[in-house]
């Protein structure tokens, strides 16, 4: 008996709550009809399942352990009022909902879903339409966001607010969501060992991606597309954007990622193409940049100044109007071995490289940085005219920025 008694303790130990968890059944021909309800009479780590049907609720505090799943998706309709979802306890799983009218404020962030000071949570397959905020994390800890989906109405700045925002978080997994037509798609900041993976942020009005302050993040495979000015990732370090696709981010001031102040970053096998920048560099050092695809966009790379021991290895720069714009006649940032689709060198030896150095920045590009009116003589015979007296004596433009060894193929 005193080994059964053990083992008894330690099924207890190890399972608590969990082995006496009930399912609490919330519907309008239920004994319990309203999600509210459910939640004050479920004990910790209950199961409720909410059956279709239209639960006219907002400001649903979930303040212990529970499961909450939708069956074929019911609707959660805050009527405009606020907030309509928020969980202050840990171990929370939404699953399966569609929640829509989230009250607007110009002083309070109310949100479909905010989770505040939780760890171990869990909120996936859940539709958040005719939003302000959609999932706002709050100082949270060790969570996962899975298969969501954000449509928001935004038609101004002032009056939207973000489709997945963290906030002071740590150790999140953002992971297979869509985010459409908010003010910014995903939104991070003071945000630590985050990992973005496998979203699609398009058609919102400012960024697909803004994140500030936030270090060792890893932002992978996702698909940034048509954003107003496309992905801002600024005073942050250690940062890992590996595979992402960066597109059709077309207007004055859009591009495909702004990188500012950062620092101690690796940017490998990402998609630019058909952006007005492919990347606009400003104060970034030790960035190794390689595998990259820029595609089509009127700078394929524009560096503002103050950025040092950037490597550029193994990129594909193919039929972008500019290259590569820089703003200054010193340079210590390295580019080796990339495919240029400009260059018209020769390759006697055959050995796959160049014989000839390539010079990605040309006079005209630094024409049209300091004069933008000089766009219009694109493709003009002066352009070619003066691109090719300052290759034979190269005044304006760094004369020791080249890449020694342009490769004769496209890197596949």
């Amino acid at each position: 008996m005193g080994k059964i008694s053990v083992l008894v303790g330690f099924f207890l130990l190890l399972f608590g709550n969990h082995l006496w968890a009930g399912t609490i059944t919330v519907c309008s021909s239920c004994e319990v009809k309203t999600i509210k309800e459910g939640i004050a009479v479920a004990a910790d780590f209950d199961t409720l399942l909410i059956k279709k049907g239209t639960y006219r609720e907002f400001n649903i505090q979930v303040n212990k352990p529970l499961t909450i799943i939708g069956e074929n998706y019911p609707v959660i309709d805050g009527e405009d009022q606020g907030e309509i979802i928020t969980i202050v306890s840990n171990n929370v799983t939404l699953d399966g909902l569609f929640i829509i009218n989230v009250g607007t404020s110009y002083t309070s962030d109310y949100a479909a879903i905010r989770v505040v000071k939780s760890e171990n949570f869990l909120i996936q397959n859940v539709v958040l339409e005719k939003l302000f905020f959609g999932i706002y994390l709050e100082k949270c800890k060790n969570g996962k966001v899975y298969h969501n989906k954000v449509i928001g109405d935004a038609v101004d700045e002032y009056n939207s607010g973000n489709g997945i925002q963290l906030w002071y978080s740590q150790n999140i997994v953002v992971k297979n969501n869509i985010v459409q037509h908010v003010r910014d798609g995903i939104y991070l900041e003071f945000s630590d060992n985050i990992t973005i993976e496998n979203n699609i942020s398009s058609n919102n009005l400012r960024y697909g991606l803004h994140f500030m302050f936030s270090n060792d993040d890893i932002y992978k495979d996702n698909t940034f597309e048509n954003n107003g000015a496309g992905v801002a990732v600024m005073f942050s370090k250690r940062i890992k954007m590996l595979g992402n696709t960066f597109k059709k981010n077309w207007g004055t001031a859009s591009f495909g990622v702004l990188l500012k102040e950062i620092n101690d970053a690796e940017i490998t096998g990402n998609t630019f193409e058909e952006n007005t920048i492919g990347i606009s560099i400003e104060g970034s050092n030790r960035i190794n940049y390689s595998k990259n695809n820029f595609v089509k966009n009127g700078w394929a790379i524009k560096v503002r100044g103050a950025c040092y021991t950037n490597t550029f290895i193994h990129n594909n720069f193919m039929y972008n109007s500019f290259d590569l714009a820089y703003n200054s006649n010193l340079n210590d940032n390295i580019f080796e071995e990339n495919y240029w689709s400009n260059y018209t060198g020769y390759d006697l030896d055959r050995n796959g490289t160049g014989d000839i150095p390539y010079r990605p920045v040309k006079l005209f590009s630094y024409i049209v940085n300091r004069t933008p009116e000089t766009i219009i003589l694109l493709r003009s015979l002066f352009m070619d005219i003066i691109d090719f007296s300052e290759k034979v004596s190269p005044v304006f433009t760094p004369d020791e920025l080249v890449d020694a060894k342009p490769l004769m193929k496209k890197i596949k």
